[in-house]
């Protein structure tokens, strides 16, 4: 027998806010019991566990999530996010439309927009 990823947990100082943000970001919804206040807080499809700790973060993340907008181009999802509550870390878009963009949650939590399907295509 085997394991399994049930859940990528995700330390926060307020878990059900950033919770909040990644069940806009991803357009998928909370947990039915999940409430502001929580110590966690779970995005259940995504397989996204967020709980409250007391530490702060310190370092750049060693793990961090690539997103590939699925119904707009990389920098219309760029925009939304932001004005969701990233915050923009690193532009590494490129003159010919190649590159990425790091940007941050609303805890610091560092990720990545890339390309979109259509995008890559042409």
């Amino acid at each position: 027998m085997t394991s399994t990823i049930r859940h990528v947990t995700i330390d926060c100082a307020d878990a059900y806010a950033v919770a909040e943000f990644w069940s806009q970001a991803l357009g998928q919804p909370l947990h039915e019991q999940d409430r502001p206040g929580d110590e966690e807080a779970l995005i259940e499809d995504a397989g996204l566990l967020f709980v409250t700790v007391p530490e702060t973060k310190t370092v750049k993340n060693r793990l961090h999530f690539d997103l590939q907008p699925q119904d707009r181009t990389r920098d219309e999802e760029v925009a939304r996010l932001l004005t969701l509550g990233a915050t923009l870390i690193d532009d590494q878009r490129t003159g010919d439309g190649m590159g990425w963009v790091v940007l941050a949650d609303p805890e610091g939590n560092e990720f990545c927009v890339e390309r979109s399907a259509a995008e890559r295509e042409n």
